[in-house]
């Protein structure tokens, strides 16, 4: 995605057969040195050709001079030929919903040579005070500033507006919107003991739903859950082998997405995601009732759909929903689960004799399959402050 560029105005040379020749050469889309030839009886005729033949190249040039062209035109080719093949199709998915939601609406139409640092400032401002949440507004200070930096490394525009904006403090901006800066790990959501038994008293009565106490005894990830294959289990050694995952992306005519929705079977979050994670008794408690609700055999998926397939998750997420009215729960994402199953591990649960049984962040990290544990002590643990109850009491100072 780079603009075509003249590299010499043409060379003329008389051949051996008598003829006359020419050449013209430049850099393509994509940075590679090029040759335009031509061939002509007189050297009139080749300087005519060569003459043409660049004027019509500058003409290309000015009408691919994307500094004139409105700020949607640009961002669109640059997701799709820049972005689309970079990134995961659910990130994709992501970043063109956030651009068409949220910056087509107010810059979509500013000629990209005259969008300055205050109309980006101004399109944060305005979320915020709308009060979106600081991780929308984050995600649009990101493409934002990876469209512009784009932009100003290519040369297609002199300064990058984006490099005076910044993004405002979590702290400031959510006092900005009149509210607290809850710390993450009280703003993460668990379910309590009773929601669980609420829950699982109602799992026999629904389509699948034991996968629901699976992946709270495992901590998989939905799009995880759905791609287990049978064979990937390994209820002899009590673990589980996590290879593969199952999203659920926009449907596409080449780059461009169409109506409806389809599947990808493809790779994990990240390379840590792929990994063994133990099965404790009511994990495999649960893997048995799947099979005797579903089982297609050993290459066919854990959580199949009817045709031996794999099964979608936006049909898992509304099942979850159906389950926790059934169960009178407050609706709480499938992600849930995960954080209840990290929080309990780590804040620990007693053993019959009143010990607290604990794991190590490091360890449950690894069950999660995160890269570092600091994602893990940060986004996915609900700090449990009754656990430091009388613990000073040894400590008089």
């Amino acid at each position: 995605m780079a603009l075509k560029k003249l590299l010499n105005k043409g060379t003329v040379y008389k051949r051996n057969d008598g003829y006359w020749g020419g050449a013209v050469r430049y850099l393509d889309e994509t940075g590679k040195v090029c040759r335009k030839g031509f061939s002509g009886v007189t050297k009139k005729a080749i300087l005519k050709k060569i003459s043409d033949y660049i004027i019509v190249f500058k003409k290309e040039i000015a009408e691919a001079d994307f500094t004139h062209q409105t700020l949607e035109k640009v961002m669109r080719k640059w997701l799709e030929i820049f972005c689309f093949p970079s990134v995961e199709r659910s990130t994709y998915d992501s970043r063109e919903n956030a651009a068409r939601l949220y910056i087509y609406p107010v810059l979509g139409d500013k000629i990209i040579a005259e969008i300055t640092a205050d109309d980006l400032n101004g399109l944060l401002a305005k979320m915020m005070c709308e009060g979106y949440a600081h991780s929308s507004v984050k995600r649009i200070y990101i493409i934002l500033n990876q469209f512009f930096r784009y932009l100003y490394q290519e040369e297609w525009i002199p300064n990058n507006p984006m490099a005076r904006v910044r993004m405002i403090k979590k702290s400031n901006f959510l006092a900005a919107q009149g509210k607290d800066d809850v710390p993450l790990s009280d703003s993460i959501t668990v379910l309590t003991e009773e929601e669980i038994e609420r829950i699982k008293r109602k799992v026999p009565y629904h389509n699948q739903a034991s996968v629901y106490i699976l992946m709270l005894n495992t901590g998989l990830r939905k799009c995880e859950v759905l791609g287990l294959l049978n064979s990937d289990i390994d209820l002899a050694n009590r673990v589980m082998h996590i290879n593969r995952a199952v999203k659920e992306v926009s449907k596409r005519d080449r780059n461009l997405a169409v109506n409806g929705k389809e599947m990808i079977i493809g790779n994990l979050k990240t390379s840590a995601s792929k990994r063994t994670v133990p099965l404790n008794k009511t994990a495999i408690e649960m893997i048995k009732a799947l099979r005797i609700e579903r089982y297609f055999g050993e290459d066919s998926p854990l959580i199949s759909d009817e045709d031996r397939g794999y099964t979608r998750p936006s049909v898992l997420q509304s099942r979850w929903y159906a389950l926790l009215n059934d169960a009178g729960v407050p609706h709480k994402g499938l992600h849930s689960l995960r954080h209840t199953f990290a929080t309990r591990l780590i804040n620990g649960v007693k053993d019959e004799n009143g010990n607290l049984r604990t794991l190590s962040v490091k360890q449950v990290a690894d069950l999660l399959g995160h890269t570092t544990s600091t994602v893990t002590e940060k986004y996915y643990v609900k700090r449990e402050l009754k656990n430091l109850q009388g613990i000073t009491d040894d400590f008089d100072l």
